[in-house]
């Protein structure tokens, strides 16, 4: 189990801004610039597999993630392996999504004390252990949470112009019956398509983000026994047939597998 700390921001041995990337970067191999950068959660989740081998499945990791919805399915890997090792803290991840600087040092600084608190000095390479996925940095600032009806930044999906650049003609296609004008208006109909999957996948991440927040609060408050927060979590973790969520054992099964191989 885990050792934890309960250190606060006004500590005088916290490491500045500066010092805590050269520390984030030379342990994990990556190239972060900013200190919002570690609002992806990545960086946590590989810490934790170098201080607790087995406790999280790097597979499940979205190592470029760069948008919220993303980061989320990070730091929920993250808390599940903080629930594994009896971790106390918990997570602001509503907060430290945001990309903001203040949020995200604080949470690190605790997150230094907490790993020099459990690091046992074993060995650790971060490219093997992530298989050699890249790590792109999250773009700063963070990422904002879109309306479900106008988002933002959202085109709003109109026909192509004839001086839109076409798919380049083919020969073939024109002696078989396929004509420069049926190419130009499959090129109109594959272009709206996509500005329509675009629309849905910013409306699906703002109700996700959504849930994944009233998930957190009754995770905060479960031990209250609350009948109405019981009932709004089996409604959250109701699936339908032919669909469900792995379970722990088959995450700790895996992990398992995962160091065999090693």
């Amino acid at each position: 189990m885990a050792v934890n700390v309960y250190a606060t921001s006004v500590s005088i041995d916290n490491l500045s801004r500066h010092d805590m990337l050269a520390w984030v970067n030379d342990s994990l191999h990556l190239t972060y610039t900013k200190i919002e950068q570690l609002c992806s959660g990545a960086a946590y989740c590989q810490f934790m597999d170098m201080l607790f081998p087995g406790c999280i499945l790097l597979k499940k990791v979205k190592f470029q993630a760069k948008l919220e919805h993303e980061f989320i399915h990070n730091f929920k890997v993250l808390q599940a392996a903080f629930k594994r090792m009896s971790v106390d803290k918990i997570i602001p991840v509503e907060k430290l999504v945001k990309g903001k600087f203040q949020d995200n040092f604080e949470f690190v600084q605790w997150f230094k004390k907490f790993f020099d608190a459990n690091y046992d000095g074993k060995e650790y390479d971060p490219l093997i252990a992530r298989q050699g996925q890249d790590v792109a940095p999250p773009p700063n600032p963070g990422p904002q949470r879109t309306s479900p009806t106008v988002p933002k930044n959202m085109p709003t999906p109109q026909r192509v112009q004839h001086n839109t650049p076409a798919l380049r003609k083919n020969p073939s296609l024109s002696r078989n019956g396929g004509s420069d004008a049926e190419i130009m208006e499959l090129n109109q109909q594959l272009m709206e398509l996509k500005l329509t999957v675009d629309g849905l996948e910013k409306e699906r991440d703002f109700y996700f983000s959504k849930l994944r927040d009233i998930e957190l609060i009754c995770q905060e408050h479960e031990s209250e026994n609350n009948p109405i927060l019981s009932r709004i979590i089996d409604i959250l973790y109701a699936t339908e047939e032919g669909f469900a969520p792995p379970e722990d054992d088959d995450l700790d099964e895996q992990a398992h597998l995962d160091q065999d191989e090693y």
